[in-house]
């Protein structure tokens, strides 16, 4: 049995190739980076202050040591790395200024909390959901929702992905649908795994920004809510592009097909380390 990820379906979406070189020949190891440590200890100092929240009142959320909390989850997340992949993930410069960051984002949150989280009529229904959904008889998805939340008054779910982010999602981003997609796919697979409809399920991307504009002549925040297109159309293409990721590179058996296609593209070969390489001559 395959296990797939959202994070396969992305790749294979942009080349198919590299998701071949990835995934089939293993030739590209996991490097640890600044924004991965970053955006994992953010995910955690988030997910206690709403588990807190929720589970007991905001005024414990609030008084929460969230300056330390951060601290002690990039420093643990830098040894992680160290001792699993024999390699520092970033520098103490870069470590220090996402600290800083981190901080600055905590601030406005707290600040703002209420436009953003409330305590009327919602539950905090989980964190790291897991999903484990059986798509064939060789094939499962499986995943993680940052956070569901459940809205009583009018008996309705929210998935919640938290996005770590330099300056937000402008337009193009928004508009990108291998990254809008993967909230449709998770609304789909939690209605079927929790048996409820797909008409009680919203979705929302709450991103939270590292850097603002020096000089703008608006008001600017931290924190971005973007909630994409999640009818029946749009969820049917998403579904559609991940019946075609898995008829296309599996075997009913279960086994890779392992003649996948170059795509190139700036978007795709731009950081791509076997572009124009023996591995992959089609690089842009």
């Amino acid at each position: 049995m395959k296990r797939i990820s959202y994070s396969q379906l992305t790749l294979w979406q942009n080349c198919p190739k590299q998701w071949k070189l990835k995934y089939i020949d293993k030739l590209v190891e996991f490097r640890p980076s600044i924004h991965l440590l970053f955006g994992s200890a953010m995910h955690t100092v988030l997910q206690e202050y709403l588990t807190t929240m929720y589970t007991q009142t905001a005024k414990a959320a609030d008084a929460l040591p969230l300056e330390n909390r951060l601290q002690e989850e990039m420093i643990k997340e830098f040894m992680s790395s160290k001792e699993k992949h024999e390699r520092v993930p970033c520098t103490k410069e870069e470590l220090q200024e996402f600290f800083q960051d981190g901080i600055d984002i905590l601030n406005f949150f707290v600040k703002r909390r209420g436009d953003y989280f409330s305590k009327k009529g919602w539950q905090l229904k989980g964190i790291e959901v897991p999903i484990n959904i059986k798509l064939s008889e060789s094939v499962r998805f499986i995943g993680f929702l940052d956070v569901v939340m459940y809205h009583e008054p009018t008996n309705t779910y929210k998935i919640i992905d938290i996005k770590t982010s330099t300056m937000g999602w402008n337009k193009w981003m928004k508009a990108d649908k291998t990254k809008t997609s993967q909230l449709l796919l998770y609304k789909r697979f939690l209605a079927e795994q929790w048996k409820v409809s797909v008409e009680q399920i919203d979705v929302e991307y709450f991103i939270v920004k590292r850097r603002l504009y020096e000089k703008a002549d608006f008001p600017q925040k931290r924190v971005q809510k973007f909630a994409p297109a999640n009818g029946s159309v749009s969820m049917n293409r998403a579904s559609n592009g991940l019946a075609e990721f898995i008829a296309k590179s599996f075997t009913d058996d279960g086994q890779f097909i392992t003649e996948q296609p170059a795509t190139p593209s700036k978007k795709a070969c731009k950081w791509w380390e076997f572009s124009k390489t023996e591995h992959c001559i089609e690089g842009v």
